[in-house]
């Protein structure tokens, strides 16, 4: 057999020769450099590699290694915190051995080898495990309690466990299955491009509070759920996907900054630390994973960070969590798709990208959802998936917006003209839409109240309304409607203002809890109700839309969360003020 060698190099595509017997997405070495890359077509002995490293200076003639392993990603305690890249380096390890910039072909393992983790054993010897069974539980952050499982298609009885400290590679327990005795330790391994198996898929049917009260009330999405948010530039989609991260009521939270601009991973990476987890007080990184494969790193591990950063998602929902991955932005990993796919030669599809988009798309947004996870107990996990998408020039018609939203449930609609006039989030309320409403409406009714769902309902029909008052109102003047038109503006108006702007960078307006949305709403819609039944004559009308109580609504965003008493009061106040005007 001849051995492996490059025969051209294609900027991140390598085609090398002398590959018989490797496998599709197979991990290889390239060079002497020992550069990571993955087979994505095979044609004969030919190989055509992905290079997810900087490929300049490599050329023909140079050896290629073959793993006849594929691309995988290490799993175990430590991963809460750490930073990595596309293909799961450690950026903070790299950093402190050879400086700010990534040497090519290094290669550092994922999680620390030398540090001991205390295990807790939850079975004892004798006892029969199946795939999935947690087997022992370590302390990986105060936030966060790192259950150690059987691996898939493994089952058998416990020969041995031992509490203790251990570091991530050595055996701490053996399970005697029909293959013979295996041993186990605190991390295994995992091909990105394949799911991890569970027992069912369960319906979406719990609210993912991300305090953001455009996306809770209005468009929600369900924990196990996916959501996209496409938008033209600035009109604050990374700004958004990082309220998520900071907020969402999730147990873990992986983000993957794929072809995200470094200034801001930079600011991600800077504020996580200072700030705290909304329900415990702890740092916020101590329950976070974050991918950082920014846009002046290698294109093709774009893809890589992709694949990357879901399988450690699903690894911690395979422990029971409730996981949020937010990929910003997928448009980037198309852009890597369709290189990719020039560079093979390959028929291209609309617009350049390859025939294969959609189901690449499809592909990935699967992955989330809500599962019974594998193992003898019936423990529950979810995972939820939220995309950024940037078309040109904001342009829904894009073949990513049109491919990703084939397959979400939730479609957040950014406004470049929302963004130019300061309302953020920038999400178009007319555009928008979830269809997990249905779903949701027994949480919300057991949760929060009955009333929240004719609430939203009622306040969405506002919107709409005002949207076409507004029209006539630009041709016949504003004067000329009728009283009760003129207050539905006002409304509206209040709704728009006073509950859907919301200031990521306040300490209070950016994070508002359902509870808060609610009786915000109530007092919003309740101001209505009052005023319709109370308008006689235009002098009243003006006096109304002027009281003094609409200062206290304009404000009740800056409520703090422990003082929700303050609601009562101020609705008993709007009351007493609209009284004389029985």
């Amino acid at each position: 057999m001849k051995p492996s060698k490059i025969i051209k190099v294609s900027g991140p595509l390598v085609v090398a020769e002398g590959c018989a017997g490797a496998k599709m997405y197979d991990m290889v070495r390239v060079s002497e450099q020992k550069l990571i890359g993955e087979i994505i077509e095979l044609k004969k002995d030919l190989a055509f590699i992905q290079v997810y490293e900087e490929t300049a200076g490599i050329g023909p003639g140079e050896p290629v290694y073959l793993t006849q392993e594929p691309l995988s990603v290490e799993l175990g305690p430590g991963l809460i915190g750490s930073i990595y890249d596309g293909i799961q380096r450690p950026l903070e390890v790299i950093r402190s051995v050879v400086g700010d910039f990534i040497s090519r072909g290094i290669e550092m393992p994922a999680l620390d080898l030398k540090k001991k983790w205390h295990i807790r054993p939850q079975v004892k010897s004798g006892a029969r495990v199946v795939a999935g069974d947690i087997l022992g539980v370590v302390s990986e952050t105060p936030l966060i309690e790192h259950k150690i499982m059987v691996p898939p298609e493994m089952a058998g009885e416990i020969v041995e466990i031992n509490e203790g400290e251990f570091s991530i590679r050595e055996v701490f327990a053996r399970i005697r299955t029909e293959e013979g005795i295996k041993e186990i330790t605190l991390s295994q391994r995992w091909p990105v491009r394949k799911p991890r198996r569970v027992k069912e898929k369960s319906k979406p049917d719990e609210l993912l509070s991300t305090g953001q009260r455009v996306i809770d009330t209005f468009f929600p999405v369900a924990k196990g759920g996916s959501a996209c948010i496409p938008g033209p530039f600035g009109s604050g989609k990374t700004v958004v996907l990082h309220e998520f991260a900071k907020w969402a009521d999730a147990q873990v939270i992986v983000y993957v900054a794929c072809g995200e601009r470094g200034n801001e991973v930079a600011d991600l990476l800077l504020s996580f630390p200072e700030l705290k987890d909304p329900r415990s007080g702890r740092p916020l990184l101590e329950r976070t994973i974050i991918i950082a494969n920014t846009s002046n790193m290698p294109v093709a591990a774009r893809e890589a960070s992709i694949y990357t950063g879901v399988t450690i998602a699903e690894y911690f929902r395979d422990m029971g969590y409730s996981v949020a991955l937010m990929a910003d932005s997928t448009s980037r990993w198309a852009e890597a798709l369709r290189e990719m796919s020039g560079r093979l030669e390959e028929m291209p599809g609309e617009e350049g990208y390859p025939a294969y988009l959609s189901s690449r798309v499809a592909e990935f947004y699967e992955r989330a959802g809500k599962v019974v996870c594998l193992g003898s107990d019936t423990r529950t996990g979810a995972l939820s998936i939220m995309g950024a998408v940037s078309p040109p020039g904001g342009d829904l018609s894009d073949p990513v917006v049109q491919a990703t939203l084939r397959v979400v449930k939730v479609f957040w609609g950014l406004d470049e003209k929302l963004a130019s006039a300061r309302h953020f989030p920038a999400i178009n309320w007319l555009i928008s839409y979830s269809l997990y409403h249905e779903n949701l409406e027994d949480f919300l009714k057991n949760n929060i109240s009955a009333d929240f769902i004719d609430l939203r309902k009622e306040a969405m029909r506002l919107l709409e309304e005002e949207a076409s008052l507004l029209e006539i109102a630009r041709l016949i003047g504003i004067e000329s409607l009728s009283l009760e038109d003129r207050l539905v503006l006002e409304v509206a108006k209040s709704i728009r203002e006073d509950f859907l702007h919301q200031n990521a960078f306040h300490e209070i307006d950016t994070h508002t809890s359902l509870l808060k949305q609610f009786y915000m709403l109530k007092i919003i819609l309740e101001f209505y109700h009052l005023a319709r039944e109370r308008i006689k004559t235009e002098e009243d009308f003006e006096k109304i839309i002027k009281l003094p109580i609409r200062e206290k609504i304009s404000r009740m965003r800056y409520i703090p969360e422990d003082r929700l008493e303050e609601f009562k009061k101020i609705e008993e106040e709007l009351k007493n003020s609209l009284a004389e005007y029985v």
